[in-house]
C-alpha cells in the first residue's frame, strides 16, 4: 500500500528522533527481555534458595560459576550491555547475592517497541465558489 506524503514525513521524523536519542542501540525487543528476565529470575532464585553456598560472593566457586554462566547467557540474549557487566561486578560482593540484582538489572533495560503506524487521511475539500458582490441597480460613485 503506497504511503501518502504525510505518512512519509511522519516516518522520517520518527526515525530521526529515534536515531538522535540512540534508542536503537540500547533498547531490546520485548521477547528478548522476557527471556532475559526468565534467566535472571532463575539465577536469583537459585542464589536465594541455596544461600549457604552463595553467601561468600567472590570467595564461593559455585557462586562465581553461576554468575559467569548467567552473565554469558544474558550477553547472548541481550547483546553486550554495560549494565550486565556492572551486575556481574555487584554479584561478586559477599552477601549481595541475597538481593535480586540480575532481575533488577534486566528489568530496568529499555524495551524497543515496534514503530506505530499512523493512519493519516488527506481530505480534499472542494473549493468554495468565488464570492459574488451584491447586485445593485445603480452606481453611486
Amino acid at each position: 500500500m503506497p504511503q501518502g506524503p504525510i505518512q512519509i514525513v511522519q516516518n522520517q521524523v520518527q526515525n530521526q528522533i529515534v536515531s538522535h536519542a540512540g534508542l536503537h542501540t540500547h533498547a531490546v525487543s520485548p521477547t528478548r527481555k522476557k527471556v532475559a528476565l526468565g534467566i535472571a529470575a532463575i539465577a536469583d532464585l537459585v542464589q536465594l534458595g541455596l544461600f549457604p553456598f552463595f553467601s561468600e560472593g567472590a570467595l564461593s566457586p559455585p557462586d562465581d560459576v553461576l554468575d559467569v554462566v548467567v552473565a554469558i547467557a544474558l550477553f547472548v540474549t541481550l547483546g553486550f550491555k554495560w549494565r550486565v557487566l556492572f551486575a556481574l561486578g555487584i554479584e561478586l560482593v559477599p552477601g549481595v547475592a541475597l538481593f535480586p540484582s540480575w532481575t533488577a538489572v534486566v528489568a530496568t533495560l529499555p524495551t524497543a517497541e515496534a514503530p506505530k503506524k499512523v493512519k493519516a487521511e488527506i481530505v480534499v475539500q472542494p473549493a468554495a465558489p468565488p464570492a459574488k458582490l451584491p447586485e445593485t441597480d445603480t452606481y453611486s460613485g
